[in-house]
């Protein structure tokens, strides 16, 4: 259980928290939630002993084990799957004692690490990283690749990765969303639905937060409120308190009014004198409930482009991918793409990871030049290009202004101000550097960049990534008010569902439509991973994608192929079962051995060969357990 008691909390010279009472039981999975800046972040810093309590207190168990997932990444030759290993302190400690213990030749050392690393259940650890890894969207053969050799995005995912192996009973998450794309995000929020100790998470994204959620703490004016239930529940709830709030407020206003008016009236008459004054005491007792003060929502909007051709680009028979670096071959993501983009169309791409989403963008933009096939776009075409590195190209030091006026030379200083302050730059703080801007600010103005240019086709890809709640609200408006095309790639759920009238998915090294909406996604994403997992170490060549259910035809033809998978499933347990039998007698015949004082009488060379059988057998059996666990959890689900 986690207190805080008239809790307050300042930055330089800000409140941010002031008098904050809250209890946080034991296995709740609680959603910190409100507007930037409002001290999301500083509770997390506090619970992290990072900054200590202008007043109050805050109290915790005295041996929590606390995982949360760190801001900077070292530039290190660890490969991947090492450094997520890592996140386990206690466990990497004891892997270090037992290689120790080995190279010197002390089998007493060596012992005591086996039986420690064993207590950890650290001889699947490498199973467990290797799970994580491949949630959060590393490729198998990008396990072994050194830290140093990611870029920021893929090593925010390996700080993710390393704070999900850590042991904790407390867990806090920052935006752990950003840097994720949509099956990422599915795999996070199923991985936090079963973990067992108390999670606090901040997020932007609302459909993740409703998956996820059994508590909302709300943030707003210093002051902190929990509600019971996921974000939407909070939502509820605290509309009908406000109303509520309102309706008490404009009653207490109109007695107000009724007994100032008898006061006003009768007060100098001898006759009501006694009657006013009873009024006086009754206003003074009024509870004066405060007023809602209606929070003022962004709003912005695309500019209606000056041209909207009916067919804005038209990919026939395009294979896209990356030009071969010195003679090369080239790398082909797609093949035999063709589709048309009309006026008005409003596309979404779902694909899982790496399959090629961001290529087709590229394509579509003209940044990547077609492997084979044509790209043709209209004389008219005006592109809105968001890219997942576009707020990093903004230019250290200079102004939201400087940037404008760069792309606009010659236009009036009051128009620039002007437009600018309806993307909320307004004021001094459109001549403010962006190097103190936070990472949504950037995104905003990135967006005001694009959107000057009136463009008649809007490209963008994850174009929410550190947007708040408001921030991605004002978007998903302004872009279904938006009148040319658009392609969206998002891994915001919320946002997906809001602004796309159709789907394509980008799998397997082609581009379709899919025929179905966010829900049907979900389960071909799970149907094809344990598809995945079946044709585990059989050339590519046998991997077929997942047919996606459309037909009573195609239903039917999945079930049987159900029933197959599930079959053989149950074949490879029971004999995983057999060969883990075998292991745990053979190791118990061994440890029998080892715990014989006359084989420490014997020669070293025999003990020592004992001792190694054991290591290889243990790691053995752990493989196979973490095999079983996957089929077992396969065929519950």
């Amino acid at each position: 259980m986690i207190s805080f008691r008239h809790f307050a909390l300042r930055r330089g010279s800000r409140l941010l928290l002031s008098d904050i009472d809250l209890v946080i039981q034991t296995g709740w999975r609680l959603g910190v939630v409100g507007r930037n800046g409002c001290g999301k972040s500083s509770l997390f810093a506090a619970l992290q002993g990072q900054v200590e309590a202008d007043a109050g207190d805050l109290d915790m168990p005295a041996k929590i084990r606390l995982a949360s997932v760190a801001q900077e990444t070292p530039s290190l030759p660890d490969p991947a799957i090492e450094y997520v290993m890592g996140g386990d302190e206690e466990l990497a400690k004891a892997l270090r004692d037992e290689v120790d213990a080995e190279a010197r030749g002390d089998t007493e050392a060596m012992a005591r690490a086996h039986h420690r690393i064993e207590e950890l259940n650290g001889y699947d650890a490498r199973a467990r990283a290797g799970r994580l890894l491949h949630g959060l969207g590393f490729a198998p053969e990008t396990h072994e690749t050194p830290v140093k050799e990611f870029s920021g995005g893929w090593r925010v995912r390996l700080n993710l990765a390393r704070a999900l192996m850590a042991p904790s009973e407390l867990l806090l998450l920052d935006e752990p969303t950003n840097h994720l794309d949509l099956d990422a995000v599915l795999w996070l929020e199923e991985w936090l639905r079963r973990y067992q100790g108390t999670l606090l998470v901040i997020s932007h994204d609302r459909e993740f937060l409703d998956g996820v959620i059994t508590h909302t703490l709300h943030l707003n004016d210093g002051s902190g409120k929990l509600y019971t239930g996921n974000y939407s529940a909070f939502e509820r709830l605290r509309a009908e308190q406000l109303r509520q709030q309102q309706i008490a407020h404009e009653r207490e206003q109109a007695e107000r009014a009724h007994l100032q008016s008898f006061v006003d009236r009768f007060k100098a008459k001898a006759s009501k004198a006694k009657q006013a004054q009873s009024r006086v005491k009754r206003l003074e007792k009024l509870a004066g409930t405060e007023a809602v003060r209606a929070e003022r929502p962004f709003h912005f909007r695309f500019a209606v482009p000056a041209r909207l051709p009916d067919s804005m680009v038209q990919i026939e028979d395009v294979d896209a991918g990356y030009p071969g670096d010195d003679g090369a071959a080239p790398t082909r993501i797609l093949r035999d793409v063709r589709f048309r983009l009309e006026a008005g169309e409003r596309i979404g791409l779902l694909g899982p990871n790496g399959a090629g989403k961001s290529t087709l963008v590229k394509t579509l933009v003209g940044e990547l030049t077609p492997l084979a096939g044509e790209r043709k776009g209209h004389k008219d075409l005006k592109i809105g290009y968001f890219a997942q590195h576009t707020v990093e190209s903004l230019h250290e030091g200079s102004s939201p202004f400087d940037h404008l006026q760069e792309k606009a030379p010659g236009v009036a200083a009051q128009a620039l101000r002007d437009f600018l302050g309806s993307w909320n730059f307004a004021g001094d703080r459109a001549f403010e550097s962006v190097d103190g801007f936070s990472g949504g600010e950037r995104a905003r103005l990135a967006l005001a960049l694009i959107a000057w240019d009136k463009p008649n086709l809007l490209l963008l890809d994850e174009p929410t990534n550190h947007l708040d709640l408001d921030m991605r609200e004002a978007l998903a408006d302004a872009l279904a008010e938006f009148d040319g095309a658009l392609v969206l790639v998002s891994h915001d759920r919320h946002l997906l569902g809001l602004v796309c009238d159709s789907f394509w998915r980008v799998a397997d090294g082609a581009v379709e439509p899919f025929d179905g909406d966010l829900d049907d996604y979900a389960r071909w994403l799970r149907s094809r991973g344990a598809t995945a997992k079946k044709n585990k170490g059989k050339g590519k060549e046998e991997a077929k994608p997942v047919p996606r259910v459309e037909s009573p035809e195609e239903r039917r033809r999945d079930t049987a192929a159900q029933r197959e998978n599930e079959k053989a499933a149950r074949q490879r347990v029971k004999k995983l079962e057999t060969r883990i039998a075998t292991l745990e007698g053979e190791l118990t015949t061994l440890e029998t051995k080892l715990a014989d004082p006359a084989t420490y009488n014997g020669p070293t060379a025999d003990m020592m060969r004992l001792s190694q059988r054991q290591t290889e057998l243990r790691r053995e059996k752990e493989v196979l357990e973490s095999e079983w666990l996957e089929l077992y959890e396969q065929l519950e689900a």
